[in-house]
């Protein structure tokens, strides 16, 4: 193992654009791991499970739901992706964010998102045993939480490459279920199927109409499904061990967004066309119904294995994002310099006069560190799942929504810097700049705001809003400190 090379300086608000420093980390991501990372990234139980409980406020109108809150991810992820393809970096937005705002921004929605990734985590593996311990009721569920997560920490401790032949099988046959299903669905809305009748639209204008609930319960949906689009960032992250980070960012960013818009939004007017509204329950898979509706044998089993991929393709991914997080944070001083340990080793690749590790460059100890906060968050949340662990599964809940809107804030701060300073960097560029970037943080406020109108969803903003203030404490003290230099 070799230790990364410490910062030369610390990075301040406005530095060139002209050289963006390269990662110690190997670059053994292909281009297709990156195409289905992005697109199997949000397909999880948040899609195949949780949208009952969106479909049970909003009715049909659920589609519109989905458009706004799809619509919202992807002006966000476009920002996203206009500066990774410039300034490509493990760090991510957390690195956007200190270019462009200053170390105080880069270190806090650094460690927020690594916090949350890595409490989403236990939630991820905890729901996973669940299911398989219903296939094996003889093992216990900690038995194959605890098999999940050495089989995953075994995988991200080896070439990057693992993790994405990992991601694209699961991604691929998630990806897969959604299209088969797709394809049922409209058979059985137009009658093509064995003892089926044409649906029509009886069931978008029946039962209440179009909109059952009025607009309100459009803007429930959408507070109910947002979240759902969360994962889509992991792609940038990513990005940074490829052999062509500008390029592939780029690529994967134009594909991810307009396709999962389209599996999110033609599920639902599926679900929704093919049986009505009042059908579907919170916590009760959709899936499951229009297929048992349709005649799908052992529909339910199905649909637990797909949802059981997608919980571990979900942690695999999470695992994977908070330790390059950590590691971008480590370098850049704002973690323990320990986590800078990188694998070394492994076969070389050499394209022209630049020579690329393949297999080395791991973050070992990064991964190391994030799998045992993980391993501890699990333990809490068999322990405490009503009491500790809730209130840190409330602490991270909205914080999602401060990470994008501190990428609209770094977006608007690092457009016109890059357009004055290297221009040519700007292969991927948002829509409509300046207008759709205010457009999408005034949404994003909109959200919070109508989070705190509900009462399910307060708590949620309320202590997300308690971490993130004591996390920007942190970090204004650590600036103000370095500022005063040594007493």
């Amino acid at each position: 193992m070799h230790e990364a090379p410490p910062p030369t300086s610390t990075p301040a608000p406005g530095p060139s654009f002209s050289a963006v420093p390269a990662e110690p980390l190997s670059h053994g991501l292909k281009q297709r791991h990156l195409t289905m990372l992005g697109l199997g990234g949000v397909i999880g139980a948040g899609l195949f499970v949780g949208s009952g409980a969106g479909i049970a406020v909003a009715g049909p109108a659920i589609v519109v739901s989905y458009l706004i809150a799809g619509a919202l991810a992807m002006l966000v992820m476009r920002m996203l992706g206009e500066m990774s393809a410039a300034m490509p970096a493990s760090g991510s937005f957390s690195v956007h964010a200190e270019r462009a705002l200053g170390r105080w921004a880069g270190f806090s929605v650094g460690w927020l998102y690594w916090f949350l990734l890595v409490v989403v985590l236990a939630v991820e593996a905890t729901a996973a045993a669940q299911i398989a311990h219903g296939w094996a009721p003889g093992i216990e569920p900690w038995a194959w939480v605890l098999l999940f997560m050495v089989v995953f920490t075994a995988a991200n401790l080896t070439a990057v490459k693992n993790f994405g032949e990992f991601e694209f099988w699961f991604a691929s046959l998630k990806v897969g279920a959604i299209v088969v299903f797709l394809v049922l669905g409209l058979l059985a809305v137009l009658g093509w199927l064995p003892d089926t009748d044409p649906v029509g639209m009886t069931n978008l204008t029946g039962q209440g109409g179009f909109l059952p609930n009025g607009w309100g319960g459009v803007v429930s949906g959408v507070l109910t499904v947002v979240f759902a689009f969360g994962g889509l960032e992991v792609v940038t992250i990513a990005a940074a061990e490829t052999d062509d980070p500008a390029r592939a960012v780029g690529r994967a960013v134009r594909s991810a967004v307009v396709r999962i818009l389209f599996f999110y939004v033609g599920s639902m007017l599926v679900i929704v066309t093919v049986l009505p509204w009042t059908a579907q329950q919170a916590g009760l898979s959709p899936y499951v119904k229009v297929l048992d509706a349709i005649g799908v044998p052992s529909a339910g089993q199905i649909m637990n294995i797909v949802v059981f991929v997608a919980l571990l393709s979900a942690l695999n991914a999470n695992l994977y994002g908070s330790s390059r997080m950590i590691f971008s944070l480590a370098e850049r001083g704002e973690a323990p310099r320990g986590l800078l340990k990188v694998s070394g080793g492994g076969s070389r690749e050499t394209t022209g006069a630049a020579s690329r590790e393949t297999t080395g460059g791991v973050p070992r100890r990064a991964v190391l560190a994030s799998v045992a906060f993980g391993f501890v968050s699990v333990l809490l949340n068999l322990l405490w799942p009503d009491t500790v662990f809730l209130y840190m599964l409330n602490s991270v809940g909205a914080v999602l929504l401060f990470v994008w809107a501190l990428i609209a804030a770094s977006q608007l701060r690092l457009r016109a810097r890059l357009e004055q300073e290297a221009p040519e960097a700007l292969s991927l560029r948002m829509w409509c700049f300046p207008y759709l970037t205010w457009v999408t943080l005034a949404g994003l406020f909109g959200v919070l705001l109508l989070m705190l109108t509900d009462e399910a969803a307060r708590p949620q903003v309320l202590w997300s809003a308690g971490a993130t203030a004591l996390v920007l404490l942190v970090a204004v003290g650590r600036q103000w400190r370095e500022r005063r230099g040594p007493a």
